[in-house]
């Protein structure tokens, strides 16, 4: 039994099957948190489109009179799909981290924010929050303002487009969801009291805390969770959700941080059929991080100090600071986009597999299907920064890795990827991304290519802050609160956007501006609880999060409420490519009825196919334009002047006049959701009172 030796190596795991807790077999609710049943979701698939309140008058012009075919669609999903395959070729998901909806778009005019509905309609609206002596106050969401004045009648620039990480662990953000254990639908009401840390007790009516007291900086993490931004802040993204089709409603796949959701981003699951396949690894016996489904952030199996049949010389490349990992996550071994994509060469290309009985063993019938079905391979790359040599690399020298992020890189999870020649291929540093689109290299045929940010930044750019802190800690690019910067973030947009633009690639291109997870940012729409990990606590699905389509055949103008996650982006490019559905496919289908059958789950494998309320975001596309009837979007629509991405503050952090948007907590030229006195975006990086005279200190 070689095969099971390696397993247990690669995983760490011991455990049996009576060990998972009897929590599993909670019974699936029937009904979302919104009040609606499975089938009115599916119902109302196609049918949730509208034009944003007010436009700029550089929109007004591709807007559609009445919103064209957006109010009234011409096409059932078999016509669309066939126009859609016949002007769509390239897609291009550019795939950023850590911010959820309404702290980017909770005020955008049109959409499901803050201010849509009233206080008491809001779940979370109003929540608990312990104050430095002991009680219990409330807070609210509130706007980061780009100012305050001091005790000194000075003026002090806060910067927001830097704020501080908050706890976006998998049992942080079940904790401030707050689900109801009757009606499974969370209340959204303690992302403030969680996320302060505190080691007292709170009172089930929130009114009452017993125990030690909240520092400071314990009580501005409680406030900074039910912070948002807007277009001062995020120009650049208003600016591409103006002008396209804004998704709100959105969810992340899994209840929790980066990995799961990388994951989920090609596999739409973090885990769950693999889980089912083999119950031992329900529980962590030797490591703490090769539990299935993945629920937190270890680092990958491969180029992990137990990948120890790889040679040095051909292993994957690891976190840098971090380095080698000696307790990575188990090798994942269920069905993906990457293995989709392989096509009727997959017998072929799996072949190469440097450890087959290893890495394919859950996947046998999946590779007969797909090998069965005649679909060419998909072309594919995933571009992320660090992962191989970058500009900002010497030259001439191996590369760096200073920028990588591993656990960020969802496809280095899989041994038929990572153990295999002929597809580690596919994954490139992001300054290959833009030499192929600048060289105009990327495979004729077209394919699917995500692109995702680091540590660092291609630009050269640094916070505009003049804190050393900041400086140092800020850089980053892929819109991860703690070490990436909002507008240095956006830039990573503009440059990938404009190369994308500026090729022969737009005029058959689908751009998808998407992100990971929320960093456990409070978000006021409750998401659809439909499924639980080994623990009993709540896995699937995530709070909402930014989602922006692009394309010259997209909606203009346009707020989508089709309700999605990471599984719609899957399921586009599924039709889009011919392939069947990752949760059609013979194994995992065969996994996910297990899952109904041992543990009452009847949601556990990928979604995008048997979950509802699962959209496949045609509806971001404009029928006129698919048809001829409009014409498509021109490259020049979509671009952002050079001079504009390099220059920070973007827009003289002015962007809401510059784009004439009046942000939906603006009354007659007033905030009427002003920030708590004590407010601090960055109270680990830049601790004190930005009141006082002598903040920041460092």
């Amino acid at each position: 039994m070689k095969h099971h030796s390696l397993w247990s190596k690669a995983c760490a795991c011991a455990a049996i099957t009576a060990l998972i807790q009897p929590s599993l077999g909670i019974a699936q609710q029937t009904v979302s948190p919104i009040g609606q049943s499975a089938g009115s979701i599916e119902a109302q698939h196609r049918s949730q489109i509208v034009l944003a309140p007010r436009t700029a008058a550089v929109t007004a012009p591709a807007t559609q009179l009445a919103g064209g075919s957006n109010t009234n669609p011409l096409y059932t999903d078999p016509v669309k799909l066939a126009l859609l395959q016949k002007n769509i070729k390239y897609v291009f998901v550019l795939f950023q981290e850590n911010r959820s909806f309404d702290f980017y778009f909770g005020t955008y005019p049109g959409a499901n924010g803050l201010f849509s509905q009233s206080a008491a309609n809001t779940p979370g609206f109003v929540q608990p929050i312990v104050n430095t002596d002991g009680t219990v106050g409330t807070i609210s969401p509130f706007k980061i303002p780009q100012s305050v004045v001091n005790t000194g009648g000075a003026t002090v620039l806060l910067y927001p487009e830097d704020i501080d990480s908050v706890n976006h662990g998998h049992t942080a953000i079940d904790a401030k969801l707050h689900i109801n254990p009757a009606t499974h639908i969370p209340q959204n009401d303690r992302y403030a009291f969680t996320e302060q840390g505190l080691s007292g007790t709170l009172s089930a009516d929130g009114k009452t805390y017993t125990g030690p007291a909240p520092t400071l900086a314990q009580k501005q993490k409680g406030e900074e969770v039910m912070s948002h931004v807007d277009c001062d802040t995020a120009p650049f993204l208003w600016n591409y959700a103006d002008r396209f089709t804004l998704m709100d409603e959105f969810f992340d796949t899994v209840i929790g941080p980066s990995t799961p959701n990388a994951i989920a981003m090609i596999a739409g699951q973090s885990g769950e059929t693999q889980w089912v396949r083999h119950p031992e690894l329900a529980s962590n016996v030797n490591t703490t991080n090769s539990q299935l489904p993945v629920t937190a952030d270890p680092q990958p199996f491969w180029g992990s100090a137990l990948d120890y049949l790889t040679p040095p010389s051909q292993k994957q490349p690891v976190d840098n600071p971090g380095g080698v990992s000696a307790n990575p996550a188990s090798n994942l071994t269920f069905a993906t986009l990457p293995l989709s994509f392989m096509g009727d060469k997959i017998e072929t290309t799996t072949g190469h597999d440097l450890n087959p009985v290893f890495d394919l063993m859950d996947v046998q019938e999946d590779i007969t299907k797909i090998a069965g079905e005649g679909v060419k391979p998909t072309n594919w790359g995933w571009y992320q920064e660090g992962y191989d040599h970058e500009p900002t690399d010497p030259a001439g020298a191996p590369a760096t890795n200073f920028d990588y992020i591993a656990h960020h890189n969802g496809p280095q999870y899989f041994g038929y990827v990572s153990n295999n020649p002929d597809e580690t291929s596919h994954l490139k540093g992001l300054g290959d991304f833009y030499t192929a689109v600048a060289n105009e290299s990327l495979p004729a045929a077209g394919g699917v290519f995500y692109v995702r940010g680091g540590y660092g930044n291609l630009d050269g750019l640094t916070p505009r802050s003049p804190s050393p802190a900041v400086k140092a800690d800020f850089a980053g690019n892929d819109d991860h609160p703690g070490y990436s910067d909002t507008q240095i973030s956006e830039s990573l947009l503009a440059d990938s956007i404009n190369a994308i633009a500026s090729s022969k690639y737009w005029k058959n291109s689908a751009i998808i501006i998407t992100y990971d997870e929320t960093d456990g940012l409070y978000d006021h729409t409750q998401p659809w609880i439909r499924s639980y990990d080994p623990l009993g606590n709540a896995l699937d699905q995530g709070p909402r999060i930014p989602t922006i389509v692009i394309s010259p055949f997209a909606n203009v103008h346009t707020v989508d409420h089709e309700r999605s996650e990471h599984g719609s982006i899957i399921k586009f490019i599924d039709a889009l490519f011919n392939l069947t559905a990752l949760g059609d496919l013979p194994d995992e289908y065969g996994a996910r009825v297990k899952g109904a059958e041992v543990y009452g789950q009847d949601y556990l494998g990928p979604s995008d196919a048997h979950v509802v309320g699962v959209g496949n975001l045609f509806s971001a596309f404009d029928d006129a334009r698919l048809n001829g009837t409009v014409a498509p979007l021109p490259a020049s629509y979509a671009m952002i002047p050079a001079a504009d991405i390099t220059s920070l503050p973007h827009f003289g952090a002015q962007g809401c006049r510059a784009l004439q948007i009046t942000p939906t907590d603006t009354v007659n030229g007033k905030v009427i959701d002003p920030a708590p006195a004590d407010f601090n975006p960055r109270p680990g990086s830049n601790p004190g009172l930005p009141t006082s005279t002598t903040w920041p200190t460092n």
